[in-house]
């Protein structure tokens, strides 16, 4: 494959354009071919032709933070170029005639989308075509696994995904690459798929670690139209750590903490022992506040109902939707008006307990997934990544470990909601430390 995108961060091939030394038209073919050759992995529902790149020749250089990078989008944001089917055989060739915000915003910075990455159905749980480029046999993750494997494979140096319970941090755990889920809401959802009102997150995976702020600067909203984001995100005292204070780091195992094989257990651990002996770091093993035990099972009620209310269509022909889909919304259509409320308050209050928890730490450390990619017929056991979903924290992925069977799993970073350049800050020093690597673990 052609590694372009694989021995160089976007800070560096934009640096290289603006040189002279990288076209929209190398970039496109770049990506082009490396998709071409991985077309085993069923990472793409639909690439740009094989003309894109001729097309692009004596395209000046685009400005912006993104300029011709290819992008690849999850296949439930909408985009003028190419149909959004949401993995369903239901919405086969549906073409929208406009792009999502989020996109809108991503061509702004100059990103060139070349083409959709492979969804789970309506970005739930029924797994589709795309493959774990560590072992085939092993499921990619959730409904953002195409995006994980195409970032993965290198083919392009950043895609586009979703997540409502893990779908961003499990496929970037599983593929062994760099994924954020920022704070709630900082990422426009106007002009997708909707799945729950008070979880659906957007978000993306990159080759390079220190190319998650240049996403989140490209893809997030700004100014004061959107006043709370906007406060926080320009209060240099709440997105820097105080000079002279150590990092203050908690080191938590949560409730899913049981499911995890001794050998990711061994891992974490070893991981804030090494931690708490750097300098200028403190690492805590606080308790989490006691309403964190139930988010599971709060979760499941909010995203059942809400399924069951939001594809009412689709489940009129179920002949057409999964069993997995057909469950979850039968489940859901049990699930009274007042359990539903009962379980939105029960995350309202979620959400303030770890705001309160997190004001006095600057990260939380945990296991993103538990363990190595079980087998694609295999259900993922419980991890924490739905806990901060559901609390709207930013968080990473990053690909630190490797199971005895040489599989990655991964770290994931925790902040307290709009924290998320502080997030970054964090990520930035674990590099530099040694403590995480520059890129993902399959390069």
């Amino acid at each position: 494959m052609n590694k372009l995108f694989v021995e160089h961060s976007i800070g560096e091939l934009s640096a290289r354009v603006a040189r002279g030394e990288l076209s929209a038209a190398d970039m496109a073919a770049a990506a082009l071919d490396n998709i071409k050759e991985g077309e085993e992995y069923g990472a793409w529902v639909v690439s740009a032709d094989s003309a894109l790149p001729e097309r692009l020749k004596g395209t000046p250089a685009a400005q912006g933070l993104l300029p011709h990078i290819p992008i690849g989008v999850k296949d439930i944001y909408n985009t003028t170029e190419f149909p959004t089917q949401m993995g369903s055989a239901l919405w086969k060739d549906f073409t929208p005639g406009n792009d999502a915000r989020a996109v809108y915003n991503l061509k702004r910075q100059g990103a060139l989308v070349v083409g959709k990455t492979v969804t789970a159905e309506f970005a739930v749980h029924a797994l589709d075509k795309t493959l774990n480029p560590y072992d085939k046999t092993k499921t990619p993750g959730t409904s953002s696994s195409g995006s994980a494997v195409a970032v993965a494979l290198g083919m392009v140096p950043a895609a586009t995904g979703t997540q409502t319970a893990g779908s961003i941090i499990r496929p970037a755990s599983f593929c062994g690459v760099y994924a954020c889920k920022p704070s709630f809401g900082t990422i426009p959802r106007t002009g997708m798929l909707k799945t729950t009102d008070s979880l659906d997150s957007l978000g993306f995976f990159t080759v390079f670690g220190e190319d998650l702020r240049r996403m989140f600067d490209s893809m997030k909203i700004s100014g004061l139209n959107y006043p709370i984001s906007h406060a926080a995100f320009s209060d240099k005292a709440r997105q820097s750590k105080p000079a002279g204070r150590p990092w203050k780091v908690a080191f938590v195992r949560t409730h899913t903490w049981q499911s995890a094989p001794e050998y990711a257990k061994q891992a974490i651990q070893t991981f804030a022992e090494r931690l708490s002996k750097e300098p200028g770091f403190e690492v805590f093993e606080p308790e989490l506040p006691a309403s964190m035990a139930a988010t599971h099972e709060t979760h499941a009620t909010i995203y059942d109902k809400s399924l069951s209310y939001y594809f009412q269509h689709e489940y009129s022909h179920d002949e057409k939707i999964s069993l997995v889909m057909k469950s979850m919304i039968e489940k859901g259509k049990k699930i009274s008006p007042e359990a539903f409320a009962s379980a939105l308050e029960h995350q309202s209050g979620m959400i303030r307990d770890m705001d309160a928890f997190m004001s006095g730490l600057d990260a939380i450390i945990c296991l993103s997934t538990s363990g190595e990619a079980p087998p694609r017929d295999v259900v993922e056991l419980p991890d924490p990544a739905l806990m901060w979903t559901l609390t709207h924290l930013p968080v990473i992925s990053a690909p630190v470990f490797l199971s005895p069977g040489n599989l990655p799993f991964g770290l994931q970073l925790v902040a307290r909601k709009y924290n998320d350049y502080l997030l970054f800050d964090l990520l930035a020093l674990l590099k530099e430390r040694g403590l995480v690597p520059a890129k993902g673990s399959f390069f």
